[in-house]
């Protein structure tokens, strides 16, 4: 049972108050999303504002063939996906011109003097996951950031749940070394 069905419904029929119920309810979660996704970029919160507007555009055509919680996870996947993408491309074109060794500045070390234990924790984390390959990224963060169940994750990444335990186990293997340092302190 979708514990979003009534607000969905009235959004859908053009409910204002209904859809900004939804924000709120979402929006913490689909910002931690896309901070995981994204290494913590600064982007988080405008992607997330992007995320709704699409899901405000898009709702009056929410089948229900999913949850809310699922279908908003799968706009969001898609919205994140495209900023990547286009991320990509504009670092390719500029990093060629600005640093002729392809250093990246998002890359070096913070100075974690100055940092508090959380931030510099939830630094390590978003390196961590920034090492993985989309797919596995997208499948761990949705598991253990998001708390989806497996049948949520395979519908917001439209894969089978055997892919979806597949690459759920595969990111933390590999992520297990790289968060070992975080296990000591």
């Amino acid at each position: 049972m979708d514990a979003d069905r009534g607000l969905v419904e009235a959004a859908a029929a053009g409910s204002r108050d209904a859809f900004d119920e939804l924000v709120r309810r979402y929006q913490g979660p689909i910002v931690n999303l896309a901070r995981a996704l994204t290494a913590g970029s600064a982007d988080a919160e405008d992607l997330a504002q992007e995320v709704f507007v699409r899901a405000w555009r898009s709702i009056a055509g929410f089948r229900g063939e999913s949850t809310f919680r699922t279908w908003l996870h799968r706009v969001a996947l898609n919205v994140i996906h495209s900023h990547r993408s286009r991320l990509g491309r504009f670092r390719r074109v500029f990093q060629a011109s600005s640093d002729p060794e392809g250093n990246d500045a998002s890359e070096r070390a913070p100075d974690q003097s100055d940092l508090e234990e959380e931030l510099v924790r939830r630094d390590a984390i978003d390196r961590a996951l920034g090492t993985l390959p989309d797919d596995l990224r997208d499948a761990v963060t949705l598991r253990d950031i998001q708390g989806l169940d497996y049948r949520e994750i395979a519908a917001a990444l439209q894969v089978p749940i055997g892919t979806v335990e597949s690459r759920i186990f595969r990111a933390r293997q590999r992520l297990r070394p790289l968060l070992e340092p975080l296990r000591r302190r």
